[in-house]
């Protein structure tokens, strides 16, 4: 699947003016022309932009399905061609929108669909999907992720001094190689099953119906940890911290399942 370094705007309304190709704007809600920073026209039609975006910017995602992310080199948002994308530009945020309607023949295979899309590694990305999953991969900022009907996966991505949240329902929330100083992990029907490669001063991993497992890494400092279920069991093999003599905590939540922690 070819992907083009454009990414969709919104359709020019009537009464936007005809603008050369590599200075395209687009109508703002109030009728008004404004520049897009960093976008020109695509090469398969005025409604697509190629949206620039630099590492450290903030980038969000909206869908009603779901959605692959993997952090590139490259300084510019880009979205498989058969995906129907929107992008919405005020100069402090930037926003994807991946639209759901049955009725047009590109946005349909948004519609519970997993379009892949492709950002610079370093954005703070925030995805908000639902009736389908979120995949993450290779970006090192920060992340907050949620869907409904769906899990969420990341892989080798965040930042030791970023906060990751990773919220699902009726879901699993699974991570390899992550990086953070705080992370928050939640689901309601599934597991949370994270892999750390490096110490977060706190976790929190819960969960109603399934299991919360935690790895970290080798060198990993003890813990001041909370765990706890009802219908399972609860298992580590950290030494247990006072408290009071250290920030790095644990706390792990579910009714029917066990809880876990481990050093890799």
């Amino acid at each position: 699947m070819t992907s083009s370094r454009i990414r969709p705007g919104r359709a020019v309304r009537a009464g936007c003016a005809l603008i050369p190709l590599l200075a395209l704007t687009a109508c703002d809600h109030h009728g008004g022309d404004r520049p897009l920073p960093g976008a020109r026209a695509g090469d398969t039609g005025a409604e697509l932009r190629e949206a620039g975006i630099a590492d450290g910017d903030r980038l969000v995602i909206t869908t009603l399905g779901g959605v692959r992310v993997v952090g590139t080199d490259g300084d510019s948002v880009t979205v498989d061609d058969a995906a129907l994308a929107r992008w919405d530009d005020d100069g402090s945020s930037h926003t994807l929108d991946l639209p759901c309607d049955e009725g047009d023949d590109r946005a349909r295979a948004n519609c519970g669909g997993m379009p892949l899309v492709r950002v610079p590694a370093g954005v703070v990305l925030t995805v908000r999907a639902r009736n389908a999953g979120i995949d993450v991969s290779d970006i090192r900022g920060g992340l907050s992720l949620s869907t409904v009907n769906g899990d969420v996966t990341v892989q080798d991505s965040g930042a030791e001094g970023a906060l990751q949240r990773l919220v699902t329902r009726n879901g699993t929330v699974r991570a390899t190689g992550l990086s953070a100083r705080a992370v928050s992990a939640e689901t309601v029907n599934g597991d949370v099953d994270l892999l750390c490669a490096t110490s977060p001063e706190t976790f929190d991993g819960v969960t109603r119906n399934g299991s919360v497992r935690v790895t970290l890494p080798s060198d990993a400092p003890p813990y001041a940890t909370r765990a706890s279920t009802v219908n399972g069991r609860s298992s580590t093999d950290f030494p247990a911290a006072d408290p009071a003599e250290t920030r790095h905590r644990l706390t792990l939540r579910t009714v029917n399942g066990d809880t876990e922690v481990h050093r890799g």
